[in-house]
């Protein structure tokens, strides 16, 4: 067998091993608990959320402010034209 043959054997071997092979073993057996969270864990979840829509707020905001900007941009480039 040559070096070439050799190596499609071996990449076709990696390859089908790659595809036939089953789950991974850290899926088996963990499928059946089931996990509750307490009230403290639901609050500090809860106040994860409101900091991040806190920050949205002057995000929205400043793109709002951002778009109009462009617009009036565009609007006094138009009258500037026409004149």
């Amino acid at each position: 067998m040559n070096a070439k043959m050799t190596l499609t054997a071996v990449c076709s071997a990696v390859a089908l091993s790659l595809v036939t092979g089953t789950a991974a073993l850290a899926s088996s057996g963990a499928t059946n608990k089931v996990f509750v969270s307490g009230p403290l864990i639901l609050l500090f979840l809860g106040f994860c959320a409101l900091v991040v829509v806190i920050q949205c707020i002057p995000a929205i905001i400043m793109l709002y402010g951002m778009i109009k900007g462009t617009v009036s941009a565009v609007k006094d480039e138009r009258v500037e034209v026409r004149k």
